[in-house]
């Protein structure tokens, strides 16, 4: 019996999956592997393991494994990706394949045929892949200048609109007063005034934006829901660029389209603007009501490559 790893590195988790040559038979999650926002040792941490729970609870040793197949945001370059290979070559004897997480995510979608994936984590992207194998990507760009739509992203524009709507525009200067959802996002940072929240926005190195998402989701505020509402349209304005690019009118009759992320997963009202705005800029896609799952892409890259 032969068993594969399939990695999922993220800014916000690791999921590592592990199946033999038809089965999943376990996953297990650790904590971030973005070496970029992490940094190498975080990283190495959180890839080893999840790959030491996700074989324990599948019954087996690491050094049972034959192959590994590790996709992540950014893992593709040379240099993180010898990042990551090294970490994982510690306790892993097989060859180690990395990737993008882009790749794994489409792998996870259509397999070996046409579509555009949208990612929206904790960073944002679209990639697809035409019916000749041509593939493009659109985004992605970082948080420090792009990701729209993406947690980040959102965090920092929920921010920005909550201190919008208490500035005193066009009025006699009043004190800043907190609502409901503002409150949400101190508490998230630990802070406990508008003008302690703009400081530590202003921050050097950078506060966690992205850890501000959850509150932004669940928050029954208008202002939440416009923010949401934004992204949606933001990322289906980045796969019509990708499907523009690959898929010209006139030669083909649609364009499938996935979602995954825990954006998508877990604010049904950023899927919801998604798929509408994406239908009304082009009636050709049809869209993948579930959230895809790119560690199982992953794994499914690593038998293939046995």
């Amino acid at each position: 019996m032969s068993y594969y790893l399939g990695i999922d590195g993220g800014g916000t988790k690791t999921t590592c999956a592990v199946g033999d040559e038809s089965h999943l038979l376990a996953t297990a999650t650790a904590g971030p592997s973005n070496i970029v926002r992490v940094g190498e040792v975080q990283a190495r941490e959180s890839l080893q393991r999840s790959v030491r729970q996700a074989c324990a609870a599948a019954g087996i040793t690491p050094a049972q494994v034959v192959r590994t197949c590790v996709g992540g945001s950014g893992a593709a370059h040379p240099e993180l990706a010898e990042v990551v290979r090294r970490s994982l070559a510690e306790i892993l004897t097989a060859p180690i394949d990395v990737v993008g997480d882009m790749q794994i995510a489409l792998e996870a979608a259509f397999d070996a045929g046409p579509g555009v994936i949208v990612i929206a984590g904790t960073g944002s992207i679209a990639y697809g892949r035409d019916q000749q194998g041509t593939t493009l990507r659109a985004g992605g760009w970082g948080f420090a200048i792009g990701d729209e739509g993406s947690a980040h992203w959102i965090g920092r524009v929920a921010v920005s609109a909550v201190l919008r709507a208490a500035d005193p525009r066009g009025g006699t200067p009043q004190p800043l007063q907190d609502s409901a959802f503002s409150a949400a996002l101190c508490k998230v940072w630990g802070v406990t005034s508008l003008p302690d929240l703009a400081r530590a926005a202003n921050s050097v190195p950078p506060p966690d934006f992205a850890a501000l998402f959850p509150a932004v989701a669940a928050s029954p505020d208008d202002l939440a829901a416009q923010v949401l509402t934004k992204a949606g349209r933001e990322l289906a304005d980045v796969a019509a660029v990708v499907i523009r690019r690959l898929f010209a009118k006139g030669h083909t009759a649609s364009v499938p389209v996935a979602m995954t992320g825990g954006v998508f997963r877990h604010a049904p009202l950023v899927r919801q603007v998604f798929y509408n705005e994406l239908r009304a800029l082009d009636p050709r896609v049809e869209v993948n009501p579930q959230v895809v799952e790119p560690v199982e892409g992953a794994l499914r890259m690593a038998r293939r490559a046995k």
